[in-house]
């Protein structure tokens, strides 16, 4: 690919862009062969807009914070690459830009790679407490000069977040930054986001129609700055403590659910394998409590860069040194060293070996547990270091990951390791393989070009059966479109309402399809799945609602009424039952909601034997009443029958392997000579449940099955996911 530089002396110079560094959906990243501390970053479609935020960007970089260190921090643009294929007179024009040259980095990785324990100890294991704190500090400043300068980044995710072994930060993916230009206060928006790092306010809204401000990057600041310091664990993890399907990070994130929170009680307990929340200094406690508590009524009291920054330098300095083990550093408020206790936690694997265990490779081999703790109780005060500010040594050691070997006693456990290791490839597979190929040829676009001339002509049916035929293969934008026009062509017809609606829900524009629904009952009050569908959407609206109680009933009030037009309408019954036994769990009679529900449940069954879903939800309630139940064995029986009915109608439904499988390993702690047989069939069910989910896509049950694995495997997870280079097909 030829591209044009142009010099800062005003010359415009040729490369010739061969070597390939990784293509992504918007742009393809090649070396520069006349300098390799450059790369350049060219767009598969450059627009006008694009190119006019980059000029902005070029005019007004930011600070760099460790331009001392001789660091970039910011991996900014430093030149525009124009098209090779226009006039002299056009290069002036923003049309021809089509890319930039930004800094090469080296020797970095993603933030992951350093505050997940695994990754951790294979790639840089003498990476301590010190340098997590360090990092936080570096990344602190760092979008402390963003937001000095006005940007926002607005896609906040450990992903742009590379890290080195020294705990210098550099962010990356500066293009997709909110811009706002000086001179003329016009905002080029950043379109993207990540949920979980997505504060809030923001929470199912379009990102491409929202303007960013400081305060909304300040929360995925403090997320990445929390997984930092604790493991690797987010700050709504944990365990729920309701029966149905545990919310996405979004639900959580939305109702304000902090799992440590002090001001409220949340559906959650941290999980197991988390890191005290004590370990944290209480400064950085406060801090947390304003970003995720105060702050999400109020953003503007979420802490800013600089104060995390001040606080992570004072908390650094007064660091304490265990006396057993160096690498071992701890903030001083603690009277013991809560890395020893981790390691006694964690079976004898330490999060931050000592020199002399890395040095021996032994950080890399399962340890026994010890029999007697040994915690020491006096403490040496931190060395003031004489290293620059923002700088740590390097930890030089590159270790392979060590495979331990196989034990008999293990050996069911590791058959279905080696089992569940093959889901690791499908689950690359499929992330490189789900974008379609459109072929562009300028035939291609005259036929399309046609075909839109053509489209304008056609009549309601036509529009209609076109809206069916995207939404049955799920492309819901164009469903929309479609029914948009059908509905132009005719007002009055309340069925395309509806179907559109369902195109809205699908694509979790909720506000739109209540809408939609309510159109439709307004044309045609007996329009039952109208009824339906609105109830399902004032369900999920209930968790990310600040009066749940009001949305429940309004959801049970839809069913009802489809339930008056019809008794028959077994998918009424179906979700009333889940609203129900939703309910249940915060009602003061629960076991009446719960026996409200069941009978919705045995409503349907008895129109519908074949309905899998109200077996699985019957199933469901009936888990959840063993809990209180002083019969639970029964109880916990009679839910796995329900799951195994929900089975034989439908054997891919990954949820039913999933709640199967985390009945069979509760069923084992009381079975006395029947728990091995339930625990192996445990962990054979929520293996089904993730292979099956990575086929389907759906990576909410995916990622539950990987998390039930490890609560049955006593945290031993580390060996699931180190074997992740077998292959396997899916179907």
């Amino acid at each position: 690919m030829q591209v044009l530089r142009c010099l800062p002396n005003q010359k415009i110079t040729s490369i010739n862009l061969t070597m390939s560094l990784g293509r992504g959906g918007e742009a393809c990243v090649y070396t520069v062969p006349t300098d390799t501390n450059l790369v350049a970053k060219v767009y598969h479609r450059p627009t006008v807009e694009q190119a006019r935020k980059l000029e902005v960007m070029l005019a007004n970089p930011p600070e760099n914070p460790t331009a001392n260190l001789g660091h970039i921090s910011i991996a900014w643009p430093i030149e525009l690459l124009r098209s090779s294929d226009v006039s002299n007179g056009d290069q002036a024009s923003g049309e021809s830009i089509v890319g930039f040259l930004m800094p090469r980095l080296q020797g970095m990785r993603p933030s992951i790679d350093f505050y997940n324990p695994r990754t951790r100890r294979q790639y840089c294991p003498l990476f301590n407490y010190q340098y997590l704190l360090r990092t936080a500090r570096n990344l602190a400043a760092a979008f402390a000069a963003l937001h000095t300068s006005g940007y926002c980044v607005g896609d906040v995710n450990e992903s742009n977040i590379l890290v080195s072994d020294t705990a210098l930060v550099t962010v990356v993916d500066t293009d997709s930054f909110q811009v706002r230009d000086p001179n003329n206060n016009v905002v080029y928006r950043c379109p993207v986001g990540k949920p979980e790092f997505t504060p809030p306010e923001l929470q199912n809204k379009t990102f491409a129609q929202c303007d960013r401000s400081t305060a909304h990057d300040l929360f995925g600041l403090a997320v990445l700055i929390f997984q930092l310091l604790m493991e690797g664990t987010h700050p709504f993890s944990g365990i729920f403590q309701g029966y149905d399907d545990p919310p996405p990070y979004e639900a959580r994130i939305a109702s304000g659910h902090f799992t440590y929170s002090q001001k409220q009680r949340v559906p959650y307990i941290p999980t197991p394998i988390a890191p005290s929340w004590e370990v944290l200094h209480p400064s950085l406690q406060e801090l947390f409590l304003r970003c995720f508590e105060d702050g999400h009524s109020n953003p503007l009291l979420r802490p800013n860069a600089q104060t995390w920054n001040s606080a992570l330098a004072e908390i650094e300095n007064a660091l304490v040194t265990c006396t057993l083990n160096s690498q071992h550093r701890y903030s001083n408020h603690l009277l013991r060293c809560p890395w020893c206790e981790r390691k006694l936690q964690l079976g004898g694997r330490d999060p931050f070996p000592s020199l002399e265990a890395v040095a021996a490779r032994e950080h890399l081999q399962p340890q026994p547990k010890q029999r007697k703790r040994r915690i020491p109780d006096p403490r040496l005060p931190q060395p003031a270091l004489n290293k620059p500010h923002h700088k740590l040594p390097v930890a030089s050691y590159k270790i392979p990951y060590y495979q331990p070997a196989k034990k008999q006693k293990f050996y069911p456990i590791i058959v279905c390791l080696l089992g569940f290791g093959i889901l690791g490839y499908l689950d690359l597979m499929i992330k490189f393989t789900s974008s379609p190929f459109v072929s562009q040829s300028l035939y291609a676009q005259q036929a399309l070009s046609n075909d839109q001339e053509k489209d304008n002509n056609l009549s309601f049916a036509d529009y209609y059966k076109q809206g069916h035929a995207s939404y049955q293969v799920r492309d819901y934008e164009q469903a929309i479109e479609k029914f948009t026009k059908a509905i132009q062509k005719d007002p009055k017809y309340a069925k395309a309402y509806v179907n559109r609606g369902n195109s809205h829900y699908n694509l979790k524009e909720y506000d739109a399809a209540i809408a939609d629904y309510n159109q439709a009952i307004h044309l045609s009050p007996s329009e039952i799945k109208a009824y339906v569908n609105r109830g399902n959407v004032r369900f999920l609206l209930a968790e990310y609602s600040s009066d749940p109680d009001r949305d429940y009933n309004l959801a049970i009030a839809d069913f009802n009424s489809a339930l008056r037009l019809n008794p028959g309408e077994v998918e009424a019954y179906v979700r009333r039952g889940v609203v129900r036994s939703q309910i249940a769990k915060y009602s003061g009679d629960s076991q009446q909601d719960y026996k409200k529900a069941i009978e919705d449940f045995n409503s349907a069954l008895s129109m519908s034997p074949s309905r899998a879903e109200a077996y699985f939800q019957r199933g469901l309630v009936r888990y959840q009443i063993a809990q209180y139940s002083s019969e639970f064995e029964q109880e916990y029986k009679q839910a796995i029958d329900d799951f195994n009915q929900a089975l034989r109608i439908n054997s891919q439904l990954a949820k039913a392997y999933l709640k199967r499988g985390i009945v069979r390993y509760e069923l084992a702690q009381y079975s006395g000579n029947h728990s091995k047989e339930h625990y192996a069939k445990a962990i054979e069910d929520l293996q089904t449940s993730a292979k099956i989910s990575l086929e389907q896509n759906d990576m909410d049950n995916y990622q539950q099955s990987l998390s039930s694995i490890c609560v049955v495997l006593e945290n031993k997870c580390d060996n699931f996911f180190q074997n992740t280079s077998v292959s396997v097909k899916a179907n």
